[in-house]
């Protein structure tokens, strides 16, 4: 409604004392529950998520989004919306975690962020080769007028009337940090629920080992796949609308996405969690 004379919404809530204490007793429930359910071993997991989608949450800051504005040369970043465009670096990532889980937890969580930073590298890449040689606009800030790794200006390239064009160094840089840790956070979420579905799954249904792993990654993947994008929504929402990086103003908005991003994957994690439980 900012288009139309109106406050600009969204994040307000995340501010509140009211949400920020229920989040809290959200959060301790979870692990309550978690421990009731599976005791330490259980609690850890759970952990392990938690830790997963902070990560995405702060990832998320870091990539440079513009929107339609961007498509138009009118603002700096990729022309998508933050929860696609943070999805699919995620995605990427929690493939390239999937495809090394058997190599351990360590090549396992290097592959998803690798994965992640690689699938933003290529699309900044591929973006600044359209605005330049497509659209022929040069990449400058609207935020800053200097970057802050290159030390290049940016007035003297910024058209009038637009916050900036094109994907400055900071913000694919910026890019390349965020897929980094959002494809991280992915793959230790998947990593973590794939380990307790492997342990607590052949008892439970009576089957070998061998045999409930197809079932155990499908399900370990459905909700990674899920709480990765629930935290992206978040950010999104506390985002509101375009963010062009590290640099960007909003990004300091980082700490109370960091909290929600933390409950909300406390209570999709012990979702997670018990329904390999019940009827047990």
């Amino acid at each position: 409604m900012s288009a139309l004379g109106g406050a600009a919404g969204g994040a307000e809530g995340f501010s509140s004392p009211v949400g920020l204490i229920g989040g809290i007793i959200l959060l301790i429930l979870s692990f309550v529950l978690a421990f009731y359910f599976g005791a330490m071993a259980t609690v850890w997991i759970l952990l392990g998520v938690v830790i997963g989608g902070v990560l995405i949450g702060f990832g998320v800051h870091f990539v440079p989004v513009g929107g339609a504005p961007a498509a138009m040369g009118q603002a700096p970043g990729i022309a998508t919306g933050v929860a696609m465009l943070a999805a699919g670096a995620g995605l990427a990532g929690l493939f390239g975690g999937a495809w090394a889980a058997e190599l351990g937890l360590g090549l396992a969580l290097a592959g998803g962020a690798i994965g992640g930073a690689l699938m933003m590298a290529i699309t900044c890449m591929m973006v600044n080769v359209i605005y330049v040689f497509g659209m022929g606009i040069p990449a400058a800030s609207g935020k800053v007028a200097k970057d802050p790794i290159t030390g290049d200006t940016f007035p003297e390239y910024k058209s009038q009337g637009s916050e900036g064009h094109g994907l400055p160094f900071i913000s694919y840089v910026g890019g390349v940090i965020g897929g980094f840790f959002a494809g991280l956070g992915g793959s230790l979420i998947y990593l973590m629920l794939l380990d307790i579905y492997e342990q607590t799954l052949p008892d439970i249904l009576g089957a070998s080992a061998e045999s409930i792993v197809p079932l155990a990654v499908s399900l370990a993947g459905i909700f990674a796949i899920g709480m990765f994008l629930v935290n992206a929504v978040l950010s999104a929402y506390n985002i509101t609308g375009t963010i062009e990086g590290p640099h960007d103003p909003k990004f300091r908005r980082v700490p109370r996405a960091m909290i929600a991003s933390a409950v909300a994957s406390a209570v999709c994690g012990i979702i997670a969690i018990m329904i390999i439980f019940v009827g047990v």
